[in-house]
């Protein structure tokens, strides 16, 4: 069976940027940089996402290309024979499972304060009572999986109609919409009074705001920032390339992505630091910023109950996105490894994925005494994927890029630079070589670190 191509490039460029484009962008991002000083942490953020990030995101595109598969036999088709990359597969779908046992969740609170918005649920109430809300949301049990259930059930539809009918046309049609309520919701915080020191806070570098912090401190959370947004390691990226021809060489491609995503973070600032600036609240207060801060910022603006819908709608496509695009991921492991149909593949993964959801939910509610590493279920699943599979697994696919023990590094070059476009650059072998792995496992090890220092 032939496999399913995207319509354009432009649909690939926008379904793999939805994938990257998720809730670390629009909920984390902003957070972290109101933490670590604003412009500075951004500049340091920046330079990290096009020294890591970039060259790991190619080399994934360029192994899907090549392969024409999903991760499940990608590495099957193009190591040596004897080799034993293949193994991966499964790490990189438990990697893509784990993300979904709690992103649903958290998609699922998106899609209910959407809903709140609309309604008016928030109207008239203090600060103690959008937490009160927020707090009666997050133990509801029957209502958190009622959200989770259709967050899977839509996610699941949708790659049930195909790569073009279902993931690209709609997911196209998400971006747009998400890209131009940004922009729109963007200009109206912008131009709210008091907005201008919360844009100089987040425009303007001050280097002597990174001294209140210890700079490997700083440097960690921008490098894990940099590494962790683009959903890098766990073959999320690399089914896009499978699905894409020859025409454009790989690079070009994720710097597109690359840009788009970081487009998205920034202007998430753009939203989020003038509108804490006008109503005087404090931007660094960690992931209470999006459930909490910022209904009662909604809630203080003219207009704000409409302001406030449009802002969860946006943060509801941008938990979609990632969905539909994992969601694919998985579709395509069960159709490569098992020759299922994608309706079989969507309907047993479904159900799946709802059982598998139920801990994380369950972990805030009848289990909400139990912790593992002194993590809740949530977090516990949140730094397996973070702090385990996506570097480890950003790890072997360079090292099976780089090394001749793998691929290879003139395999990796002339799948990356066939097409039109901007080259890999062939000078930087050394660099990704010896420099990058040690950066990665750096990246993993500080996590453990930071793990065993909190405990």
């Amino acid at each position: 069976m032939e496999r399913e191509k995207f319509s354009s490039r432009l649909g690939f460029i926008l379904i793999s940027a939805g994938c990257a484009i998720g809730l670390g962008n629009v909920w984390r991002f902003p957070y972290i940089t109101g933490k670590y000083g604003g412009a500075a942490f951004v500049l340091i953020y920046l330079f990290f996402l096009i020294v890591l990030g970039l060259p790991i995101m190619v080399m994934e595109f360029a192994v899907g290309r090549a392969s024409q598969k999903s991760i499940a036999t990608s590495f099957n088709v193009l190591e040596k024979k004897g080799s034993k990359w293949h193994v991966y597969r499964y790490f990189g779908m438990a990697g893509n499972y784990l993300l979904m046992m709690f992103y649903t969740t958290i998609g699922g609170w998106m899609l209910a304060y959407f809903i709140k918005m609309v309604k008016g649920d928030f109207a008239g109430l203090d600060t103690e009572g959008v937490s009160a809300a927020f707090g009666s949301l997050s133990t509801d049990m029957p209502q958190m999986i009622f959200w989770m259930i259709l967050i899977v059930i839509i996610g699941f539809a949708v790659c049930s109609m195909g790569l073009q009918k279902g993931v690209e046309k709609i997911t196209k049609m998400m971006m747009v919409v998400l890209l131009a309520l940004m922009v729109l919701l963007a200009v109206r915080s912008c131009t709210l009074e008091g907005a201008s020191e919360g844009l100089k806070f987040y425009l303007l570098p001050d280097f002597g705001k990174l001294a209140e912090y210890k700079i490997q401190e700083v440097i960690f959370a921008a490098m894990g920032q940099a590494f962790f947004t683009l959903s890098l390691g766990i073959g999320a990226l690399a089914i896009f390339g499978s699905y894409i021809g020859k025409d454009h060489k790989l690079t070009g491609e994720a710097v597109s992505i690359t840009i788009l995503d970081t487009m998205v973070a920034l202007i998430a600032g753009l939203i989020i630091f003038p509108a804490c600036s006008a109503f005087r609240v404090n931007p660094g207060e960690g992931p209470g910023l999006v459930f909490v801060t910022l209904p009662n910022v909604f809630n203080a603006m003219k207009g704000g109950r409409l302001w406030g819908s449009l802002f969860f709608l946006f943060m509801s496509f941008a938990a979609l996105s990632t969905i539909i695009a994992v969601f694919q991921n998985i579709i395509s492991f069960a159709q490569d490894m098992w020759d299922w149909s994608v309706k079989k593949a969507a309907l047993i993964n479904g159900i799946a994925l709802f059982l598998l959801s139920l801990p994380c939910i369950f972990g805030m509610t009848i289990w909400s005494d139990f912790t593992i590493l002194g993590k809740d279920i949530m977090g516990f699943e949140d730094f397996l994927v973070s702090n385990n599979l996506l570097p480890l697994g950003s790890l072997v696919y360079l090292l099976f890029c780089v090394t001749r023990y793998g691929w290879g590094w003139k395999n990796f070059l002339k799948e990356a630079n066939t097409g039109e476009g901007v080259a890999f650059p062939r000078k930087i072998k050394a660099y990704l070589t010896f420099i990058l792995p040690v950066i990665v496992l750096f990246i993993f090890i500080q996590g453990y670190w930071s793990l065993f220092q909190s405990l």
